[in-house]
């Protein structure tokens, strides 16, 4: 899937800023339980439920308001593409409302959380990506 480790600082907790970020979004959701799990067996059930929800409820940001599940189904595709519709028509209806560019709904291939420093996908990776997809 391109996913590569982070070896920049070994064994230190936030060495995985895609792993960090993931423990940002499991803390702050209302139903985490501030004084912690009762047993193991209630944070088991409670981390299943949360990573349904992060991979098939949750719209990312980074990858356009889909959810990971509709991503990795190739849905994204024809999600993008309606909602591109969509904003196209907006400005013709409501002018005033659209004074500048519209958002940009094309597929995200890349996900990175630090464009400007890290290296992307070589294009072989993103080559196969794409084949992937496509069959």
């Amino acid at each position: 899937m391109g996913v590569k480790p982070s070896y920049s600082r070994p064994r230190v907790s936030d060495d995985n800023a895609f792993v960090e970020s993931l423990f940002s979004t499991a803390k702050y959701r209302p139903e985490f339980p501030t004084g912690g799990f009762a047993d193991p067996e209630v944070a088991r059930r409670w981390a299943a439920d949360f990573v349904r929800w992060y991979n098939i409820e949750h719209r990312h940001s980074g990858i356009r308001y889909v959810s990971p599940a509709q991503q990795h189904a190739g849905q994204d595709i024809e999600i993008l593409t309606a909602r591109r519709e969509v904003y196209e028509q907006a400005p013709q209806r409501h002018p005033a409302r659209w004074p500048g560019p519209l958002r940009n709904w094309t597929p995200i291939t890349v996900v990175t959380l630090n464009p400007e420093r890290d290296t992307l996908v070589s294009a072989q990776v993103l080559d196969q990506h794409m084949q992937s997809r496509a069959a």
